[in-house]
């Protein structure tokens, strides 16, 4: 049976920790869809294209990951992608309180979607894409945080 997961978010912008946490998740599962969202509800950096572009470039190198966008419910995206696992990156308890009150509102709208739970590897563990994208417009440096184009693209945003 093909392990297929579904690793969501989005990615305003991806970081060295969601990169790390794909990574990581990639030598658990067969394949693996990281699903940029549209991002319904906040105020991105970037536009959707961009964030869907970046991604893939970020993760370009990995004969297992698929970079699609989606604009929905993960349930739907999940049955269309014949996926029934979500991993999730968790940095602290808050993380852990929003994503299991997620999974279990995924879990009764499909029953066999199962939610897996990464802890961050503690390199990572501070490190946001709201903080990053703050960080950057104060004119700190993010290049610790994010892979070069990705800082370059930050920056050529914020300036």
């Amino acid at each position: 049976m093909i392990k297929k997961a579904i690793y969501p978010g989005t990615f305003d912008p991806m970081t060295n920790g969601h990169i790390n946490s794909i990574q990581r998740a990639s030598k658990l599962f067969d394949t693996i869809v990281v699903a940029v969202a549209k991002s319904a509800g906040k105020s991105p950096l970037f536009e959707s294209q961009e964030r869907l572009d970046m991604a893939k470039q970020a993760l370009c190198e990995y004969d297992n990951i698929d970079v699609v966008f989606f604009d929905g419910l993960l349930v739907d995206l999940a049955k269309e992608h014949k996926a029934n696992i979500v991993v999730r990156g968790i940095r602290s308890i808050a993380d852990f309180e929003y994503e299991s009150q997620m999974a279990g509102m995924n879990k009764k709208m499909m029953p066999a979607l199962e939610t897996v739970f990464l802890t961050t590897d503690p390199d990572w563990c501070d490190v946001s894409s709201t903080l990053v994208r703050d960080i950057a417009r104060l004119g700190g440096q993010v290049s610790d945080f994010v892979p070069h184009e990705i800082e370059k693209a930050i920056l050529a945003k914020v300036n």
